[in-house]
């Protein structure tokens, strides 16, 4: 939580002024008992009315005073709880979006949304209540028995007793009510997770008709958060009876003994009356202060959630590079792997191992393998969304740690296998590509993504809305429409992971036709499951099993690369029986059959 107090530094003055006004309030409040006792002993005693009349304005005086203060006070806390509040979220979704993907993969979104909205809520109220209460509440009691010392010293004795018994009450509560909160937001993280993957995946769940099931695993995880919340509920719950128990006791046996005493002539009615009122703003006092206590618990349980995110590390890079040999470079290289692996946190073997390959400027390299052979890893490296783990990577001549996140993300353009767009005007979204972009970039970009007739097609053009997550738009129009996004930004390095799987054969055909003939000429991946939308690249990487299983043009890997020929045989296995015949008749040579496939073109 300490971590989290560098972000009321902005709020120095209310965080003073707060309490100082409530501790003002405080001591009008102390006076008020004095006055009482001054009514009853001297103007009822003797019944002076205009002295009764004048110490009830004196009373009256001391409750607007402490009014103002109090509302003073509450205004400056709620300013600096709110600002507080604004900051660490501000810091929070900061030191988020600077995450890895390690990270966010580690963390998990349900987890950083509960953070960022319950966790802060509560750290916010608990900053408000201390702010409020912390100083009052002390200074009350302890000046409370200050000025019943000042009635009756026997009396006061009391006070003695009854304050540290309380306060045992109160932290004790406390220190079993802390660990306790934690448990309380790990279940609402659980379901928080549940509810998101519902919304997120409700067409799914109704298609397989799981509604019922989904229902049931909510209820469960629901009944652990409310089970967990009554038990904590019930162990702070015992603190107002429990002090109830004690003032109230305390109280009969004071109006015991006063009365004993007022009977031997040693103190007044009205000083009796002064020291249950003491008594009873100690009982008020310690009610506020027991509820602050569990205020407090579950802000500073949130706030070491927060802080938690907060410490860890930033950036992209988070594992140290273990590097081999630098492989010579080569002529126009703009990417160049060597020896490169990859091994994901906690994970028992690595994803990518001793991957080789150079990527001239302006070559076209297709990616391709079984599904989970590390094609979308591999892709994830260049643009440092992942450390390698071992080896080396040079982007455009340089050392990828030597480029900055900013410089390298500049030169790298990524199309997700996920299209995702977001609520605003088709504009906004593209304009996340570039954001000096004008009119006549963006649809320069739309076209040859083969997008600018979905713009068209669509009321208002380019300031046309795009629902949350793209709603209102097909699969093959977000991904066309993603793919513009990139395109905008004009990059050097275009990487295409299965980004056009929504596409038909021959849009397919026609977008890799005119990124092939961009001007600024990008060297562009293409991870595919289509061995059609990677044949003609420059050289095609074949994954398996996270190892380079082949590295050539379509033919060579069709004589080379066992693992090539069954993807590609398995997409048109009427290749295999045309490649059969004319090798077995020694009419043809395999050449001659490729020459002869026909183009998708």
């Amino acid at each position: 939580m300490r971590r989290l107090l560098v972000y009321l530094k902005a709020y120095k003055k209310e965080c003073v002024l707060a309490p100082l006004f409530k501790m003002l309030e405080a001591v009008f409040e102390l006076f008020v008992p004095l006055v009482m006792a001054a009514i009853i002993d001297v103007g009822i005693a003797e019944k002076d009315i205009s002295y009764i009349i004048r110490m009830c304005m004196v009373m009256v005086a001391l409750g607007l005073v402490g009014l103002i203060c109090s509302v003073t006070a509450q205004y400056f806390s709620a300013k600096a709880a709110a600002g507080f509040g604004t900051n660490v979220r501000h810091a929070l979704f900061d030191h988020i979006q600077k995450f890895s993907f390690s990270s966010l993969d580690r963390i998990g979104t349900s987890t950083l949304i509960t953070r960022m909205t319950s966790d802060i809520n509560q750290a916010q109220n608990g900053v408000n209540m201390v702010l409020r209460l912390f100083l009052r509440s002390p200074f009350v009691v302890v000046g409370a028995m200050v000025m019943a010392f000042t009635i009756d010293v026997k009396s006061a004795l009391l006070f003695v007793v009854t304050i540290p018994l309380l306060s045992v009450v109160v932290f004790g509560v406390m220190y079993v009510c802390i660990p306790l909160y934690k448990k309380v937001q790990s279940r609402l993280d659980a379901v928080t997770l549940h509810t998101r993957e519902n919304l997120t995946g409700v067409r799914v769940i109704r298609a397989f008709h799981l509604e019922q099931k989904e229902e049931k695993e909510f209820q469960e995880k629901n009944q652990e958060l409310a089970k967990m919340q009554m038990f904590v509920g019930r162990i702070s719950g015992l603190m107002n009876p429990v002090t109830y128990v004690v003032i109230n006791g305390i109280t009969a046996y004071l109006l015991y003994v006063g009365a004993l005493q007022v009977d031997h002539g040693i103190i007044t009615q009205g000083e009796v009356v002064a020291l249950v009122n003491y008594m009873g703003q100690i009982l008020v006092e310690l009610i506020k202060f027991a509820n602050l206590i569990v205020t407090v618990t579950k802000g500073i349980a949130c706030g070491n959630r927060i802080a938690g995110v907060l410490e860890l590390p930033e950036g992209e890079r988070e594992i140290s590079y273990a590097h081999t040999e630098d492989a010579p470079q080569t002529e126009n290289e703009m990417v160049s792997f060597s020896h490169v692996g990859l091994t994901y946190e906690q994970a028992g073997a690595e994803s990518l191992t001793d991957i080789t390959f150079t990527a001239k400027k302006g070559e076209t390299i297709g990616v391709i393998g079984g599904t989970g052979s590390g094609k979308s890893s591999l892709v994830h490296l260049i643009p440092g969304f992942y450390p390698h783990t071992s080896g080396n990577i040079r982007i455009d001549g340089k050392n990828i740690e030597e480029y900055t996140k900013e410089e390298l993300r500049q030169k790298v353009g990524i199309v997700m296998q996920k299209a995702v767009l977001f609520k605003g005007s088709i504009r906004e979204n593209l304009l996340w590509g570039n954001l000096k972009a004008d009119d006549k970039e963006l649809k320069e970009a739309l076209q040859t993504a083969r997008a600018w007739e979905v713009v068209e097609g669509k009321e208002g053009g380019l300031s046309a809305q795009v629902a949350q997550g793209g709603k209102n738009f097909s699969g093959g129009q977000k991904q066309r429409l993603t793919i513009a996004r990139a395109l905008v930004r004009k990059p050097e390095i275009l990487i295409l992971d299965d980004s056009a799987s929504a596409l038909d054969y021959a849009t397919d055909a026609a977008l890799r036709r005119a990124i092939a003939g961009m001007k600024e000429q990008p060297t562009v991946f293409i991870v595919s499951q289509r061995a059609s939308s990677i044949q003609y690249a420059d050289q095609i990487l074949v994954l398996d099993d996270g190892e380079l299983a082949g590295i050539g043009t379509h033919e060579t890997l069709l004589k080379s690369c066992s693992v090539y020929q069954e993807i590609y045989y398995s997409q048109f296995p009427e290749k295999r029986t045309v490649r059969r015949s004319a090798y077995d008749g020694k009419k043809r040579q395999p050449d001659d059959d490729f020459e002869k496939t026909v183009s998708i073109y």
